[in-house]
């Protein structure tokens, strides 16, 4: 199984937390939320905390459709890790809301280029730039799992570059991200 087979469709989860609090749900993430998700279908791409916001969680989820979203999703979150920690987890949590539902222009979060820094720029829709390695678009179908909002003021453009950019967020992978 390759990252690309879960590049079909993306969730961009930003999640602003309670000051102080990120290094508290990451660690809680990271025990108790990963291998339920992959377990249910999903694929756990990377774990991020934003350099300039030190309240922010970023993390991104794939899935091989819409459809195989929808059941992971269902499975994960009326399974026994959601229902045991997802006080603990919501309680770090200001606002987790801010999710754009992706689609590929440009695969290639599977294997990102050598070297360092890892950024990610949203914006209005546009071509990715030559320096992107991976670049998605906003995914066009209703979102076929409401528990869960993801945004709807698009249309955006998303694209990830070893590179920064004027709009680019830098992005620092934590101990289990797969992206680095």
């Amino acid at each position: 199984m390759t990252f690309s087979e879960f590049e079909t469709v993306v969730e961009l989860r930003r999640y602003t937390l309670h000051p102080g609090r990120r290094d508290e749900l990451i660690e809680l993430f990271e025990r108790e939320f990963v291998e339920p998700q992959e377990a249910a279908g999903a694929h756990l791409f990377g774990l991020f905390r934003a350099r300039a916001s030190p309240d922010e969680f970023v993390w991104l989820r794939g899935f091989r459709s819409m459809a195989a979203r929808k059941e992971a999703l269902e499975r994960f979150y009326s399974g026994p890790a959601w229902k045991a920690h997802r006080s603990a987890a919501n309680a770090t949590m200001i606002d987790s809301d801010n999710v754009l539902l992706l689609r590929p222009v440009r695969r290639g979060l599977a294997a990102p280029p050598p070297g360092t820094g890892l950024h990610v720029t949203i914006s209005a829709p546009a071509p990715p730039p030559e320096p992107a390695f991976a670049a998605f678009e906003t995914e066009p179908s209703p979102n076929n799992f409401p528990q869960l909002p993801v945004r709807t003021d698009g249309p955006f453009a998303v694209w990830f570059s070893r590179t920064p950019s004027e709009a680019s967020v830098e992005l620092l992978p934590t101990s289990r991200s797969l992206i680095r």
